[in-house]
Parts: C-alpha cells; sequence; structure tokens
C-alpha cells in the first residue's frame, strides 16, 4: 500500500489530496481569508450566558455565533484552569509550569453550569468542532496539545495508553515511561504511533509540546477577550503528524514556500524519510492534473457514484442522516446464485462507502441500505469487512452490525463542515443543471481570442476542458489544422479537468497567462 500527499497552493487557498494506491481518499481545503476556526485552536473567552435548561453555557470566541460549551466538556479541574487563567491574565502568575500551583477541588460530574460559571467570566476554551450550518463552534474548556507521539493535558495528572496498541507489555512500558518522564500538573496520552518508541523520541516530542504551552500563557498575559492564543500546526503539518507512517512513498507540493515548511517539519518526525517531499514546478501541467485527482473529484462527488462492474451508490443527505443505498446496476451475474451475487456487490460497496465517509468527511448518523442477504454468515463476512476498511478512518466511529433487512447503522464524528462539491455544470442552453450539448460559439469565442493575441506571442499554449479540447483536435482537417494553416503556427492543446465547460485559458512558453 502507498499512500502519496498532493498539496495545491492557490492565491488564498490551500487543497491536501490523500492518494492511497493513486486513488484519492481524503480532501481537505485551508482558505486563509475566512475566520479561523480550526479544531485543536485554543481561544481566551468570555461566557456569554449559562442556560440551565440545557446545564450549558454559551460563549463569546469573536464567532457571529456564540460557541456552545456544553458541562460535560468543563473538565473535572475547571476551577484550577479558572484560577491560572485570572492570575495569568492579571500578571500575578509568571511561573507557567504547573509546578507549584495547588490544584482545587474538582467539579461534580453531575452537576449544573449554574454552579461553577457565571456571566462575563474569562474562560480558556478549545474549539473541538468548526461551526457548522447555522450552529457555532462547540468548545471544551478541558484542554489538550496534540503533538506526533503524544498528547499534553494540562491540569492532570493521568496517563492514558491509546486503545489500538494491543500488547499489553509495550502499554505497561509506555506508562511507566511517561510517569518518569512527564511534568508535575499535566496529564498524557499516549499515541499509537508511539509504539515501539524509545523515551529519547518521546521526552522531545513532549518538551516540544510544553514549550507550546509555556508560548500559550505568554500571549494570555496581553490578549484581548475573546481572542486565539494558541493556533494549531497549518494543515499539511496536521495531516502529517496524524497520518504519516512508512507507507508514504511521496508528498508533492507546488508552492516552494509550503515545500520548504513540509520538509522542515518531516525533518523533525521522521528524518528518513526527507527525501519523498518533491517540489513540484511543472508549469504545464497542474500538479492536480498530473496525479488525476480533478477527474476523480469530479466523479466521486456527485449524487450518484459508480464502482467496478456495474454497480453503483446513491447518497442523500436529509437534515437527520445520511441514506446510502447499494445498487448492483446493468451488471452480468457469473455468480452461482442471487445470494453470491449480493455478496459480492455489497463487498465492493463496503470499500467505496469508507472511502466515501473520508472523502467527504461525512458525520452524524449514516444508513446503508445493502443488497439484502439471506445468509447470516454473508452479513457477518459484510460487517467485518466494513469494519477493517474503516480502520484506517481517524474520525471516531462506530458500526452497527446489519439488520435482516440489509440495514447498516454507522455513526461518525462530525468536527468540520461536510466537504461537498458541485460536480454538475450549468446548461448553456437552457440554463439549468444537466447533460450539456456543445455549443459551437465557443469554438468561435477562442478562435477569435486565439486570432488577436497571436499577434504578440509566438508560443501560445491553450487550455481547455477535455471535451473542448478533443472537439478542436480530433478529425481532418480538425480545428487545430486549420489554425496552422491560417497562422502559420502550432498551437499546443491541454486538456484539463478542473475546467468547467466553457472555460479556456491561453498561457505563454514561460506559463504566465495571456489576458
Amino acid at each position: 500500500m502507498n499512500k502519496e500527499l498532493i498539496i495545491r497552493s492557490g492565491s488564498n487557498t490551500v487543497d491536501f489530496a490523500l492518494l492511497k494506491d493513486g486513488k484519492l481518499v481524503e480532501l481537505h481545503r485551508d482558505r486563509e481569508d475566512e475566520k479561523g476556526f480550526s479544531v485543536g485552536d485554543i481561544f481566551i473567552a468570555k461566557i456569554r450566558k449559562p442556560v440551565p435548561g440545557l446545564n450549558a453555557a454559551f460563549v463569546n470566541v469573536g464567532f457571529d455565533k456564540d460557541a456552545f460549551l456544553h458541562y460535560h466538556d468543563l473538565g473535572p479541574n475547571l476551577p484550577t484552569l479558572m484560577k491560572f487563567t485570572k492570575l495569568v491574565t492579571s500578571g500575578k502568575l509568571n511561573d507557567f509550569t504547573l509546578k507549584k500551583l495547588p490544584f482545587e477541588t474538582e467539579i461534580d460530574k453531575n452537576g449544573v453550569i449554574n454552579d461553577v460559571l457565571s456571566a462575563n467570566q474569562s474562560i480558556l476554551v478549545q474549539i473541538v468542532k468548526e461551526p457548522i450550518s447555522t450552529k457555532g463552534p462547540r468548545i471544551s474548556s478541558e484542554l489538550s496539545l496534540a503533538g506526533r507521539y503524544l498528547v499534553l493535558v494540562p491540569f492532570s495528572e493521568r496517563v492514558s495508553i491509546s486503545q489500538k496498541i494491543e500488547s499489553k507489555q509495550e502499554k505497561d512500558r509506555l506508562k511507566k515511561m511517561m510517569l518518569t518522564i512527564k511534568p508535575k500538573g499535566f496529564g498524557v496520552i499516549v499515541r499509537t504511533v508511539a509504539e515501539g518508541k524509545n523515551v529519547t523520541e518521546l521526552e522531545k516530542d513532549l518538551q516540544s509540546l510544553i514549550d507550546k504551552w509555556i508560548l500559550l500563557c505568554k500571549r494570555l498575559t496581553t490578549a484581548h477577550h475573546p481572542s486565539k492564543v494558541f493556533g494549531e500546526v497549518n494543515r499539511a503539518s496536521s495531516i502529517l503528524r496524524d497520518v504519516f507512517n512508512d507507507t508514504f512513498t511521496g508528498i508533492y507540493i507546488d508552492d516552494e514556500e509550503l515545500y520548504y515548511q513540509t520538509k522542515d517539519y518531516l525533518q523533525e518526525i521522521a528524518p528518513s524519510k526527507v527525501s519523498i517531499v518533491k517540489h513540484y514546478n511543472n508549469k504545464e501541467v497542474p500538479l492536480f492534473e498530473k496525479y488525476h485527482i480533478e477527474r476523480q473529484i469530479k466523479t466521486s462527488f456527485g449524487k450518484t457514484v459508480s464502482m467496478s462492474k456495474g454497480a453503483y451508490l446513491i447518497i442523500e443527505h436529509t437534515e437527520a442522516l445520511h441514506v446510502i443505498d447499494v445498487n448492483s446496476g446493468n451488471r452480468s451475474n457469473k455468480a452461482q446464485s442471487q445470494e453470491d451475487t449480493a455478496l459480492e456487490v455489497n463487498m465492493i460497496a463496503a470499500s467505496e462507502i469508507a472511502r466515501q465517509l473520508r472523502l467527504r468527511d461525512m458525520g452524524g448518523i449514516i444508513v446503508v441500505d445493502f443488497i439484502d442477504m439471506s445468509n447470516p454468515e454473508n452479513r457477518k463476512v459484510l460487517y467485518d469487512f466494513l469494519k477493517e476498511e474503516m480502520s484506517d478512518d481517524k474520525a471516531k466511529h462506530k458500526i452497527l452490525p446489519p439488520s435482516k433487512f440489509g440495514l447498516i447503522q454507522i455513526t461518525r464524528q462530525r468536527v468540520r463542515p461536510e466537504v461537498s462539491i458541485k460536480t454538475k455544470e450549468e446548461n448553456p442552453d437552457h440554463n439549468g443543471e444537466g447533460e450539456i450539448e456543445a455549443p459551437i460559439l465557443v469554438i468561435d469565442k477562442i478562435s477569435a481570442d486565439l486570432e488577436r493575441i497571436i499577434k504578440d506571442h509566438r508560443n501560445v499554449v491553450l487550455n481547455a476542458h477535455p471535451f473542448i479540447a478533443a472537439y478542436l483536435t480530433k478529425g481532418f482537417p480538425s480545428v487545430r489544422n486549420k489554425w496552422v494553416l491560417e497562422h502559420k503556427r502550432w498551437i499546443k492543446i491541454i486538456p484539463r479537468d478542473a475546467y468547467t465547460y466553457l472555460e479556456y485559458h491561453f498561457f505563454d512558453k514561460e506559463g504566465n497567462q495571456i489576458e
């Protein structure tokens, strides 16, 4: 299994595509012009008002909508956090290591919000769920700072080990090690990737997290309320931190500054793999075109998703849940029975569904209507296979066994807005969406533009939608052949999957766009 991370930088956006054996499995986008509310960011905020009926408080973190802080997200050591925050912001405490800070009495886990919070109090909170639809961010006052191998939890003494580490001996080794090196006043969660690591590597990661905590506290002394006092690392680094392993074979970046940032970060977490980071600077073929990502985006985000052997999925989103329907399609049945056919299609669908959940970052309740299977053993095979396919998914999820009707229910953690990409294009003839007939007018427009710009540019390259590119180059004499006779120049034409049907651009030999 090979994994590749493709990073494309635009004027105000950065796109991240994670490929697994060449197939797109995750897609993320960072926008520089949007208000920053990313999962993991820490804010100094103001309590707007506690709401006893919800046992929660609404908190002003600087977003249009107030953030939501439930009592269960306060953390047991809220009084210690509140006391520390007050001392630091008032300038009465300069030692941020927590070694000499006495812990206050923990709050009652079954208490009520009015007993611990009141309006206009300052509080340190962390984003656990980004703003989605009409809702503000979901926040927690139980802070944590994530590193490569460890997660640092201030105002705690607990050491926890990832449940995905199966060896009891390894768990005991890691716990004993962390108890000897962790500082007083901090808890630690040991991540799965720490398995087999030595004390030097873990101590280095721990020190890095403590340095981040101290920097956060220093910002508190001058921060206005509300404001961000700690931001997650850039998205490229956070993806590498969470998913990077030895199966990665390439990281390709088309921005020089981001290339050096990523290379430096990889030098810290995996020096032996720095050589896989490459700067992509081919101006003729865009990065996402080179790795066929645009084509995969357009075939993966519609309501209908095609699969092998003619099968397909229908994915629909309601207010309450997502519904996925599995269809066998018009496929030739080479299996011995209807039951075997159903199992074969369901297995193909399970693999694609696991990919779709990550790709679209679908969260909440997902109901999958697989093809009915009467054999209980086949239903168990399908259930086990789906769990295995989703084992790489970093989002918390739970899968229930299939019902007798073939339904499987999945709950998946939703921390960011779902990735939604429009795959249909406006029909220029009917001002609607659907199938588009080639309007000959666009060819006339391209020809007119070419006649204008070829007077000042000797070498011209045309980028156009694949259908338009094919129309210009296929047949004899093709439109391009006619251009050669007319202008005495050969025009290079590059198909671009990313373009809409009527979009095209001319470039010179240096790759600069010609207006």
